[in-house]
């Protein structure tokens, strides 16, 4: 379970993005927690697919610009 904290577009994914907070139920967090998990978004009752990334959601080499 968690909250999403802020959301945007992101120019660079070419889609929405949301960063949350999220807490295990009884379970520590771990990395492989993390990318196992199935996990979705409420918006306004309507739940969407989502997808949970350890790594930074941007391109700091600008290899997709020089693409």
């Amino acid at each position: 379970m968690g909250d999403v904290r802020i959301a945007s577009y992101g120019h660079s994914l070419g889609g929405a993005v949301g960063l949350s907070m999220i807490e295990g139920v009884g379970e520590p967090i771990t990395a492989a927690w993390v990318r196992e998990g199935q996990w979705e978004v409420d918006v306004a009752g309507v739940r969407y697919p989502a997808r949970a990334s350890l790594r930074p959601l941007y391109d700091p080499e600008n290899e997709k610009l020089k693409g």
